[in-house]
């Protein structure tokens, strides 16, 4: 994806992560602290990227994905006796380091994919790409020649 586009996140999609917006923004926050300085706009832009991404996935996967977000938020409670969205960012930093690190596969596996999730909605939308000055061209390396 070009940082010029204008990316218009979807409509026939926004329920994907309408039920665990919250935990979503906290996991996404730990991942990807600068997004903590996301006003509603940089919000909506990345969680249209992500909802884009996950329009043509099954609705399978879908429930999948916040039955993770929901593991996520509820998990935390036998250690720390809050819930993910309640700790602060050290101990998520923790919950999310166990997950990744998991013995299970599965378990590891769901931990990569919404972090990749995160990266991309974050990394996906055109302000962030200006500021880390990406900036895509058709020519590829021929266009910084």
């Amino acid at each position: 994806m070009a940082a010029g586009n204008n990316v218009q996140p979807s409509r026939d999609a926004e329920t994907a992560l309408a039920a665990v917006r919250g935990i979503f923004r906290a996991f996404v926050t730990t991942i990807v602290p600068e997004a903590a300085s996301l006003d509603a706009k940089g919000w909506h832009e990345l969680e249209g990227l992500v909802n884009d991404m996950l329009r043509d996935r099954p609705a399978s996967l879908q429930r999948q994905l916040r039955l993770l977000l929901r593991a996520v938020e509820w998990l935390p409670v036998l250690r720390f006796g809050r819930p993910f969205t309640a700790l602060d960012a050290a101990q998520r930093t923790r919950v999310l380091s166990y997950l990744q690190n998991h013995r299970l596969q599965l378990i590891r596996t769901g931990f990569w994919g919404l972090r990749t999730l995160a990266f991309a909605g974050y990394y996906g939308r055109a302000e962030a790409a200006r500021e880390i000055g990406y900036a895509a061209n058709r020519r590829g390396w021929e266009a910084v020649r």
